[in-house]
């Protein structure tokens, strides 16, 4: 069986009996059920003498129990870091044998100081010990007192766990926006930005394509933040797509009415009004460098100079950044500052597109139709044919969805306002179905495609996107090249060196009669 250790401070106002004939270092040692094989005193020289009067008293009544007296100096036992230092080095020296002994920290007596301090050590298990809180006898009771013991090993209480997973799940939630996501890479992502957000400051990097939710998802973080009362300010929305020159910093830092030409007053700047909140700059790929450096001099310092200002002004925020190309390859190219993108790439999260997930479909449009419901006033939904023929349509991997969740929700907007008594007939979709395709038509700039179609007419259509972009590279060498053997030299000038026959024309011959296509249409 295990020996209890006792571990705690001399109390220098209840030990020496100032207040009542109680001693909770004593006392605790009269606990029938709480047998005592070591009891550990921590005190200060100048109570040398005490120390060693309790250690008597505790001995006399109960020889079986060993005291130990640890003098440690501490100015100020009221000064958190002395006394928290103070106490982690007592317990990193110590040698705990959790195997042979139980310990055990005495809470009672010690400041307010030291008893936080207790806690904070034993729950990070620097301490591999319980807390116990003892109390003076009541009433008439001539006993030893109250003695109460908490484990803090919260995995102990199922209780306590279920209900941390709820919370936890009710925060995954609000970062999905009440929308049951089923896309198993998408859920993960949101528990590990759950985690992330809870117990971080640090900035977070939003990348996805347009229309993949960045926006939306920044306000529910800061949300998820105010919750969690990392932050008590607003949250700042900032499209730094809008942002050229001059405008960009006055926007984002203020300036003195001196420094703009025709300015009426001081502006006070976005950073400004972020101070203690969240601040997002969407498309932060499209700030300026010069943007960029201030922008990373604010993140690492919370200082900034206003445009015209001599002064430093301080704002701390929280920042989310969100992205819609490849930061690393604009860091690559020169086009964005490697030293705020390694500032910003500590959490990265990549938003996939909507016909990634398309199993998030069928709740979005659910969600959708909710939204539009409060909007409209009215309930809307779909006949069952219809629901099926949409549901098929979205789903289909050859439907895009360019603009993403924007796309999808506008479309859905469209349907419910043109929907006779509420409901969606087939007939309406089809006709949203042409609608859009008719749109993203129109709006697609795919020269490949064009390309391609000239040449092959309604047969480019079949060939698949892999081959359309190799192709297409293919033609427009032809076009510009006076040969056939001119434009198969440069197309494989990196493998020819490796081949026996260098008859280049040949091989780009082969690749064209592949589609159907020859030198002289390529040519013309």
């Amino acid at each position: 069986m295990k020996k209890n250790v006792v571990i705690g401070f001399l109390g220098t106002n209840l030990d020496a009996g100032k207040r009542r004939r109680w001693r909770p270092s004593v006392q605790i040692n009269d606990h029938p059920d709480f047998p005592i094989a070591r009891l550990e005193l921590i005190h200060d020289p100048r109570w040398a003498g005490l120390g060693t009067k309790i250690k008597a008293a505790v001995t006399g009544r109960h020889p079986e129990t060993e005291v130990l007296l640890h003098q440690i100096a501490i100015r100020n036992p009221w000064d958190f870091e002395e006394m928290y230092g103070a106490m982690f080095d007592f317990a990193r020296d110590y040698g705990f044998d959790d195997e042979r002994e139980d310990y055990h920290v005495h809470l009672t007596t010690g400041t307010h100081v030291a008893q936080i301090c207790w806690f904070l050590l034993t729950e990070a298990r620097h301490l591999p010990a319980k807390l116990v809180q003892t109390g003076p006898p009541r009433g008439e009771d001539t006993g030893p007192g109250t003695l109460q013991i908490v484990d803090l090993d919260l995995s102990k209480y199922n209780a306590l766990q279920q209900r941390f997973d709820l919370i936890t799940k009710e925060y995954n939630t609000l970062l999905k926006g009440g929308i049951d996501t089923r896309n198993a890479a998408f859920n993960t992502m949101i528990d590990r930005m759950e985690v992330v957000t809870s117990n971080s400051d640090a900035p977070l990097l939003l990348v996805g394509p347009t229309g993949a939710g960045k926006s939306d998802l920044a306000t529910r973080l800061y949300e998820l933040k105010l919750q969690r009362r990392r932050i008590k300010g607003r949250l700042v929305h900032v499209n730094c797509s809008t942002l050229k020159g001059e405008r960009a910093m006055s926007t984002l830092f203020g300036h003195r009415r001196q420094a703009i030409p025709g300015a009426a007053a001081d502006r006070q700047g976005l950073l400004r009004e972020a101070d203690g909140g969240v601040l997002f700059l969407d498309e932060i790929d499209e700030l300026g460098l010069d943007e960029q450096a201030m922008i990373l001099h604010a993140i690492e310092t919370g200082k900034y100079f206003p445009l015209g200002s001599d002064f430093e002004v301080t704002s701390r925020f929280h920042l989310i950044a969100g992205a819609g190309r490849n930061l690393a390859e604009l860091v690559a190219a020169g086009k964005f500052r490697a030293d705020l993108f390694a500032r910003l790439n500590l959490w990265t999260f990549n938003l996939p597109a909507l016909r990634d997930r398309p199993e998030d479909i069928t709740p979005n449009i659910a969600f959708e139709l909710s939204r539009v419901e409060k909007l409209l006033g009215t309930r809307v939904t779909f006949n069952a044919d219809a629901q099926a023929t949409y549901h098929k349509f979205a789903t289909d991997p050859g439907t895009l969805w360019p603009g993403n969740f924007r796309d999808l929700s506008a479309s859905v907007q469209r349907m419910c306002t043109l929907a006779p008594r509420g409901r969606i007939t087939l007939a309406m979709v089809e006709a949203e179905i042409a609608t859009i395709k008719s749109t993203w038509a129109e709006a697609s700039q795919d020269t490949d495609m064009q390309l391609l179609t000239t040449h092959l007419g309604s047969d480019a259509t079949h060939i698949d996107e892999f081959d359309r972009v190799q192709l297409a590279a293919v033609i427009r060498v032809c076009q510009q090249s006076a040969s056939v053997s001119a434009a198969g030299r440069r197309l494989f000038a990196a493998s020819r060196a490796n081949k026996t026959s260098r008859n280049d024309a040949d091989r780009l011959r082969k690749y064209l009669d592949r589609f159907g296509l020859d030198w002289a249409t390529c040519k013309g």
